[in-house]
């Protein structure tokens, strides 16, 4: 529960990521994009991602905008907040196909869900609970004071894009 009258809510951009040791309401919107919500079972805390394409190929800033830079990031950060890697739990969501491609190649959705997937693997965090896939984009709302994850499928699709 949320303290009355508390400046704790945060939006999450896209390519971004939100850790905090108190409990924040953590807004965001996916499409292809991926989230994994990491929580602490104990120390009841946690934090949120937000990642758009699989992998950093080593070129440019190792940006939290590559999902195997954002779920490395988010794991370091609540581990630094004094979490037991035991007690994580995670929840993915997105990966949507909201863009009407017929490149399976341009499936970045797919390819996001499954790094997400892996990586959270080989850490041995298990995944509790995920919503991902399909054809519509989700509005999501992380408590991470108590690991719950509010969502909401949009309704629509952007058609006609060839690539």
């Amino acid at each position: 529960m949320m303290p009355p009258g508390a400046d704790n809510t945060h939006y999450l951009l896209a390519g971004s990521l939100f850790v905090h040791e108190r409990p924040h309401l953590v807004t965001t919107v996916l499409g292809s994009c991926v989230s994994v919500c990491l929580w602490d079972s104990v120390l009841r805390h946690g934090g949120i991602n937000h990642f758009m394409l699989p992998f950093w190929n080593g070129e440019g800033l190792a940006s939290p905008k590559y999902g195997n830079i954002a779920i490395a990031k988010l794991i370091e950060r609540v581990l630094d907040l004094g979490s037991d890697h035991r007690n994580l739990r995670a929840k993915v969501f997105g990966g949507g196909i909201v863009l009407n491609v017929t490149n399976p190649f341009m499936n970045i959705g797919e390819r996001n869900i499954e790094l997400a997937m892996d990586m959270l693997k080989e850490e041995r965090i298990p995944v509790i609970s995920n919503d991902t896939g399909g054809t519509v984009g989700r509005k999501l709302i992380f408590n991470s004071g108590d690991g719950t994850v509010l969502v909401k499928k949009l309704t629509r699709q952007i058609d006609d894009i060839r690539i």
